[in-house]
């Protein structure tokens, strides 16, 4: 087990801005794609929920960038989880560029918070994190701290 979930992405020139750098909003885009990957791939229960009434806010999220990326690199977005409340998630993402030559380099890191409520839109109410997230999810916590009951 890594520690870690997974998904790798190629840099296409629509994410770019004219002098060929990424755009800040595609790293939030990413951590929205990786977090949707997961539930799918790790999750798919409880991506019946949210066919239900489920409804996964997101609060906050943030990332900080430590070096520059571009067009047609090769990016993996490592997505753990930081901190399991009764009714909140945070999330951490690092942004690796995948080298070609099997180096790879820290290039941005984010978080992001989200609340599960159900109810209709006009209502809606916090309630527990679905079990079957939270069993997903244990194998990703960066510490055992990190969840609690």
């Amino acid at each position: 087990m890594s520690g870690y979930y997974e998904i790798r992405h190629i840099v296409g020139f629509e994410e770019t801005n004219l002098v060929g750098n990424v755009y800040y909003v595609n790293y939030l885009r990413w951590q929205g794609r990786c977090r949707e990957m997961f539930l799918k791939d790790r999750a798919p229960a409880v991506l019946e929920e949210v066919r239900d009434d489920l409804k996964l806010f997101t609060l906050k999220v943030d990332c900080e960038f430590f070096a520059e990326i571009t067009a047609f690199d090769e990016l993996a977005v490592r997505m753990r989880l930081e901190e399991l409340t009764q009714t909140q998630i945070q999330f951490t993402f690092d942004y690796v560029l995948l080298e070609r030559d099997g180096e790879e380099t820290l290039v941005a890191r984010g978080r992001q918070r989200i609340a599960c409520m159900r109810g209709p839109n006009t209502a809606t109410v916090p309630t527990r994190v679905p079990e079957a997230l939270r069993d997903a999810l244990a194998p990703y916590a960066v510490s055992t701290a990190a969840v609690s009951p």
